[in-house]
């Protein structure tokens, strides 16, 4: 998988990033399934964490969360991915139980 992190209007600091990657553990058993993981943290008015993920079979999706704490929004946006990815690993297992080919293999 490629990861990408990018800030834009703002320098985001290693410790940060540290703290990103920590997090992003928790999605590290869906590593396998995923192409590419763009995430962009932006400085507005407040904190908009956004993540763009490609899966293996050409289905993508985005989420994004904002607060005014920057550890605040990158843990919602990161809860928020999970589910999406967790939902998306639960409709391959459902097609393999149902004996139909998984989009991806």
């Amino acid at each position: 998988m490629n990861l990408e992190i990018k800030s834009l209007q703002f320098s985001l600091h290693d410790d940060a990033k540290e703290y990103l990657n920590k997090k992003l553990e928790r999605i590290r058993n869906a590593e396998n399934m995923l192409v590419d993981m763009i995430i962009t943290i932006k400085k507005e008015k407040d904190f908009v964490a956004e993540a763009s993920v490609n899966f293996r079979w050409g289905i993508s999706i985005h989420v994004s969360e904002n607060d005014f704490e920057l550890t605040k929004a990158m843990d919602k946006m990161i809860d928020k991915l999970e589910a999406k990815i967790t939902k998306e690993k639960e409709k391959v297992k459902e097609k393999r139980k149902n004996g139909q080919k998984p989009d991806y293999e």
